[in-house]
């Protein structure tokens, strides 16, 4: 179990815009991930050291993304001004998940610009929609050397998570203690005041520790 990427929804100047705001800030830009076509979204992706990366992601108009809660999701988290939709727990066996939380994970997959199809299947959007706080659970089915993450040179990585949550709470949710995923990344965790969940990252770069 470790931490495999942060989600955040575009806002209204949309996917393109998004990224290009989000990418000045870091100082590099995102790449095109692609459609996911299951779900009604698209993506655009940072690749970061630890085997993790940034996307930014938009709903499409799509009558999959009426239907599949990954839409839904993120078509809520846009509709309310865009930002941080959540954090993603990579796990080598996700039939123990779907046994814990007693549902079937989706199939994901998604096509790069280049034509190559990246698969996996994913579980917990509901989970994330009625509490922000919480992961969801992926399993990636293509081979390693195709993670988002690869290409990273170790420049830019994540070095701070700041949750409005509880760790107990995260911790029910993950099936073990909430440093399993996060053990490499520093968690600043905050009583919610309002409505829980990522309420900034910080990552470390060549200019320094940037703060999104």
């Amino acid at each position: 179990m470790r931490l495999d990427h942060l989600s955040y929804a575009a806002g209204p100047d949309g996917l393109a815009g998004t990224a290009e705001r989000i990418g000045k800030l870091l100082g590099r830009q995102f790449v095109d991930g692609g459609v996911h076509p299951r779900f009604g979204t698209r993506n655009r992706v940072l690749p970061l050291a630890g085997h993790t990366y940034l996307e930014v992601v938009e709903v499409l108009d799509h009558p999959a993304s009426d239907k599949a809660p990954f839409g839904q999701a993120v078509r809520a988290r846009s509709a309310a001004g865009g930002g941080w939709l959540g954090w993603v727990v990579a796990v080598d066996d996700i039939t123990k998940v779907e046994k814990r939380l007693g549902r079937e994970a989706a199939p994901g997959n998604r096509h790069r610009p280049d034509g190559t199809e990246l698969k996996w299947k994913q579980i917990g959007i509901n989970g994330l929609i009625s509490d922000p706080q919480l992961p969801f659970f992926i399993q990636w089915e293509s081979p390693d050397e195709l993670h988002p993450s690869a290409g990273a040179d170790g420049e830019y990585s994540l070095a701070c998570l700041e949750i409005a949550g509880d760790p107990h709470r995260v911790s029910e949710w993950l099936g073990h203690t909430v440093e399993a995923p996060l053990e490499d990344v520093k968690v600043e965790w905050v009583a919610p005041h309002g409505t829980p969940g990522i309420i900034a990252a910080q990552f470390q770069t060549p200019h320094g520790l940037v703060r999104v």
